[in-house]
């Protein structure tokens, strides 16, 4: 317990530093701190770290994505709700569809490999895309897209990839179970989500009390995913219905004014402390991944989610394109490059279970990706918008 004390106390000095030293340098936050993570991973004195599905998953994520949800506005998201929905449904499935396919021809994978890979691939992670567009300063609708879309298709490509688990698992599904199977999943997940936030703000609004206050909330966001997780549905969606939930029924003045200020403020400090261990511990754990042995078989998917991406952007942007939710041409640039793969990824991929033929391959694989994403597309990202004059 002292060693596990004196490791996050270093993890979470070496984010401080970071933070300072990349706010005055003009760098990227998030980048800094996986660089800062692959030198830390090389030195004599490294805590040694296992990094589990858990760990990012069940810890990490839930802070994450409530975090996130509760401070999105749902005036400003109900007006591209259709659009949203759409990148985050069609867009993933496309996206998936693209890699599985490229991988097996290109990279000579069974199917079932192919598929477990391409959806967990699919969907680009709130946790990188939210902190990289902040980070920039993008504002008004592209910062709401990216956010929301980032939000929503995580939970469609966790619902997807339990059902490729499933038929890896050898069940064998007929379309009809496996469309019951999704909608039970996600309704299921979103009611979880509803009920575990009404009854946290049921209870909040009986006290004046700001830290009991934000203890709810913090109940609303780990309870709703454990508890749809129990019950085998998204916890993922379930913690973004708690959050969005939240965060828009402030107006029914179940919290004073003094405790909103003090759960907004709570809520950006657990998403810093959550999302600088989650970048300290991917690019700890990048160093310790030997790429040279699937070097061609990490670019061809490197090669294949990015066009993925632009399937999952473009296309789905047209069906809009003579309606009022048309989407510019660089705001579908900037959806396109500002999808980042990160934290969701690489815990589906750790959560493999063992009957996966390519499972080691496959985390390798992932690593590779989202090393390519958070550095590649991470460090350009700043530059890109200011060269698309978007911030």
């Amino acid at each position: 317990m002292e060693y596990q004390f004196q490791t996050g106390t270093l993890l979470l000095l070496i984010a401080a530093v970071v933070a300072m030293l990349t706010r005055r340098l003009r760098l990227s936050y998030s980048v800094g701190l996986v660089v800062a993570g692959i030198i830390l991973a090389v030195l004599p004195f490294a805590p040694k770290i296992i990094l589990t599905k858990d760990l990012i998953y069940t810890a990490l994520l839930p802070p994450l994505l409530f975090e996130a949800a509760f401070f999105i506005h749902w005036n400003q998201l109900r007006r591209d709700f259709s659009l949203i929905v759409v990148l985050a449904t069609l867009g993933v499935l496309l996206s998936a569809s693209v890699t599985a396919t490229g991988m097996n021809f290109l990279a000579n994978w069974q199917w079932i490999d192919a598929l477990v890979f391409g959806t967990l691939i699919a969907a680009t992670d709130p946790v990188s895309v939210i902190t990289i567009f902040r980070e920039a300063k993008a504002q008004g609708r592209l910062l709401l897209l990216i956010e929301a879309e980032s939000l929503f298709n995580d939970g469609t490509a966790a619902v997807a990839f339990g059902v490729v688990i499933a038929l890896a698992a050898g069940q064998h599904l007929s379309s009809i179970e496996i469309t019951a199977m999704l909608l039970k999943t996600i309704i299921g997940g979103s009611l979880c989500g509803a009920a575990v936030a009404f009854g946290s703000l049921l209870l909040a609004g009986r006290t004046d009390d700001h830290l009991v206050e934000i203890t709810f909330t913090t109940v609303a966001a780990y309870g709703s995913f454990l508890l749809a997780d129990h019950f085998g549905l998204s916890g993922v969606l379930a913690t973004i219905t708690a959050g969005l939930i939240i965060g828009n029924f402030k107006s029914l003045k179940s919290f004073s004014e003094r405790s909103k200020e003090a759960v907004q403020a709570f809520w950006e400090y657990a998403a810093f402390i959550a999302n600088s261990l989650v970048f300290l511990l991917i690019g700890m754990h990048e160093a310790r991944q030997n790429f040279a042995v699937i070097w061609l078989p990490a670019l061809i998917a490197i090669a294949l989610v990015t066009l993925g991406r632009a399937i999952a952007i473009y296309p789905c942007c047209l069906i809009f394109s003579r309606s009022s939710l048309r989407v510019t041409g660089r705001h579908q640039l900037s959806l396109f490059w500002g999808g980042l793969r990160g934290a969701l990824a690489l815990a589906l991929a750790l959560g493999l279970p063992p009957t996966i033929p390519l499972r080691e391959e496959i985390i390798t694989i992932s690593f590779a990706v989202v090393a390519f994403s958070v550095l590649v597309q991470g460090l350009t990202m700043v530059p890109f918008l200011r060269r698309m004059r978007e911030i």
